[in-house]
């Protein structure tokens, strides 16, 4: 090519320095690579979008989670795709799939594009402050997955810098968008004075023998904040923070291996009861939650993350029964509803709301990091 434009199958290219735009004016599957910034040539437009959404990371959260059901909501536009540069071809494959109109090997690259307004930051634990803090100053709304940040002062800075941009600050946690979690709720003063609550999540990790051959992948790299805590017990410790907010005191009784948590027993002091969180990634046991109060039980069959059925039993009415608001909907798709709806009505209450959850969840993780000595 000698010129700075061509023209490729319905597309007119332009080539710069550091990165390709596209003026799009018919859908081509085809992509141009320059260097390390990549835009792909293929548009799904939503009519009507009020999200146009921006992906940070190309691993399972968002090939299994958020591309299973995004398509189905009205409102919320991919306009971009970023991962490291040894994921190019997975991003082509994703971009085809899913109509993503650009990709990139350079978050900083995508972040400078107009198109997107909103950051879906889906990368490894440790990077999730740095990846959001970019973004917000890039003048972007962001969506960060669990856990917000390592520690809680990161949490509290962003929040401020949030603010201070004007743009919205949320953390994709499942539970705390479920119908099922949200009636649980509703019904949790039907069990009367709580006194216990046992929340477990043990689910053994394909990455785990790996781990014990000596190969340390993110799960498990205590460098990166893996480990039982960040991964699986901060859905236990969101689940009590929304229902019963900060306790009084914490404890973390950590199984370390290799400086990481491979499974921990945490235990939140509220006072008047006890609650304790179990999380594993070393072995597997029957996940479950319950709240057991004087008049009765709350009982959810499956893991906190997303109550997919909750069993109840009150005393002084001698009733018995379960709840299962929507059986099968993907686990992840009830956030993003709520987010659309969330930026497209300019809720700036909601949003505050769940930053107070948030607080208190990091403050917690922060304190048992800091006893269990990780």
């Amino acid at each position: 090519m000698t010129d700075a434009y061509q023209k490729i199958a319905g597309k007119i290219v332009y080539k710069g320095k550091n990165v390709v735009f596209s003026i799009k004016y018919q859908i081509f599957k085809t992509y141009i690579h320059r260097n390390r910034k990549i835009c792909y040539i293929m548009s799904k437009k939503v009519e009507g979008a009020v999200m146009k959404l921006g992906i940070a990371g190309a691993g399972m959260i968002v090939i299994q989670g958020l591309l299973e059901f995004v398509h189905d909501i009205k409102g919320i536009e991919l306009v971009g795709i970023c991962a490291t540069k040894r994921s190019e071809e997975k991003l082509k494959k994703l971009s085809e799939e899913h109509g993503i109109t650009y990709m990139f090997t350079d978050y900083e690259e995508m972040l400078k594009l107009d198109e997107i307004d909103t950051v879906y930051v889906a990368v490894n634990n440790h990077l999730h402050y740095e990846f959001t803090r970019k973004a917000i100053l890039a003048g972007k709304h962001v969506i960060c997955e669990k856990p917000f940040t390592v520690h809680v002062d990161e949490l509290k800075e962003l929040i401020a810098l949030a603010e201070q941009q004007q743009v919205m600050l949320l953390e994709a946690i499942t539970n705390q968008y479920y119908p099922n979690y949200i009636e649980l709720k509703k019904q949790l003063e039907r069990i009367g004075n709580v006194h216990v609550v046992s929340c477990n999540y043990s689910q053994y990790s394909s990455r785990f023998d790996a781990f014990k051959r000596g190969e340390i992948l993110p799960a498990f790299n205590a460098d990166m904040a893996g480990g039982a805590l960040m991964d699986l017990n901060v859905y236990n410790i969101h689940f009590n923070a929304g229902l019963f907010g900060m306790p009084k005191d914490v404890q973390y009784y950590a199984n370390i291996d290799k400086r990481v948590d491979t499974s921990g027993v945490l235990v939140l002091d509220y006072g008047t009861f006890k609650s304790v969180c179990i999380a594993a990634k070393d072995c597997a046991g029957p996940s479950q939650a319950v709240i057991e109060g004087e008049n009765g039980y709350l009982e959810v069959e499956g893991s906190a993350s997303v109550c997919a059925a909750v069993a109840y039993s009150y005393r002084d009415t001698h009733e018995e029964g379960r709840f299962n608001s929507h059986p099968d909907v993907h686990r992840m798709k009830f956030e993003f509803v709520e987010f659309e709806r969330i930026l497209r009505e300019q809720d700036w209450k909601r949003v505050e709301e769940g930053q107070k959850e948030s607080l208190i969840v990091m403050e917690i993780i922060t304190q048992a990091r800091e006893k269990a000595g990780l």
